[in-house]
């Protein structure tokens, strides 16, 4: 893990409206505590987030962001929501990316630039999802997939809005298979953010970003990767729908 606090992200994609929402923050309320020293973000659905935020009271630590905005400021986009929107709303974060967004919407490069330039714009932080299929590694392309994919948003970028960037490396044969990359392949791939992060912003800020891992992360196996080098943290999928199980996760990398 490099200098930076540890940043735990729960993308609770088409899980938890409202209801399931208030119930989650208020048990997770009681078993993690306001923490300075690590960063906690919420992303559940949209329709869920004015309930998460009503829950969370006080408790201004625990972040809560978008899964997915429309690349577009407003519009005829029936089912869609802005960024702008969800800024409204109270969310301060938004995910751009995801592999599921890429593999069964169709978000190729260009749209997701398209998106984080939505959220810059309305004031939130992105967190870009980048990774590579199984065939893709198994066919040595890793490093040109994550550069093509990193390219395509630093490049539109100026380089205050880089170094606001989250990076979530997410290999996407690791997303809701149970397998997981080994600490050292996420480590490997995270060397590569940070390289292609190097030649845009050079290597103190590359050093300084946020580099976290998806793919599979639980309580069993997040202390290994927090412990790798240049990790930074997780985004969590299914281990982050349940309270007691995301509360261990989000302990990770504490004191003893």
């Amino acid at each position: 893990m490099s200098a930076t606090r540890p940043y735990f992200g729960a993308n609770w994609k088409m899980h938890k409206g409202p209801s399931a929402a208030r119930a989650f923050v208020h048990a997770f309320r009681g078993l993690h505590p306001p923490s300075a020293d690590r960063t906690v973000v919420f992303f559940p659905p949209a329709l869920s987030i004015p309930a998460f935020l009503e829950e969370r009271g006080d408790r201004t630590d625990l972040g809560v962001g978008v899964q997915d905005v429309h690349q577009a400021a407003e519009g005829a986009h029936t089912g869609a929501v802005s960024a702008s929107m969800a800024a409204d709303a109270g969310a301060t974060w938004g995910l751009a990316g995801h592999s599921e967004r890429r593999r069964e919407f169709g978000d190729d490069d260009a749209l997701v630039s398209a998106k984080v330039l939505r959220l810059l714009e309305a004031g939130l932080r992105p967190v870009l999802c980048v990774g590579e299929t199984l065939e893709q590694r198994e066919a040595g392309r890793l490093e040109d997939v994550l550069r093509r994919q990193l390219r395509a948003v630093l490049d539109r970028l100026a380089d205050e809005d880089r170094s606001r960037l989250v990076i979530a490396y997410e290999p996407v044969w690791a997303i809701g298979t149970g397998r997981t990359a080994s600490p050292q392949d996420a480590a490997d791939a995270h060397a590569l953010v940070r390289a292609e992060l190097a030649e845009r912003v050079g290597e103190a800020r590359a050093t300084e970003a946020v580099v976290i891992y998806g793919g599979s992360v639980k309580p069993e196996n997040v202390q290994e990767l927090l412990a790798m080098p240049g990790i930074d943290g997780a985004l969590v999928g299914g281990a982050s729908l349940e309270p007691e199980a995301f509360a261990r996760i989000c302990a990770a990398g504490s004191p003893a």
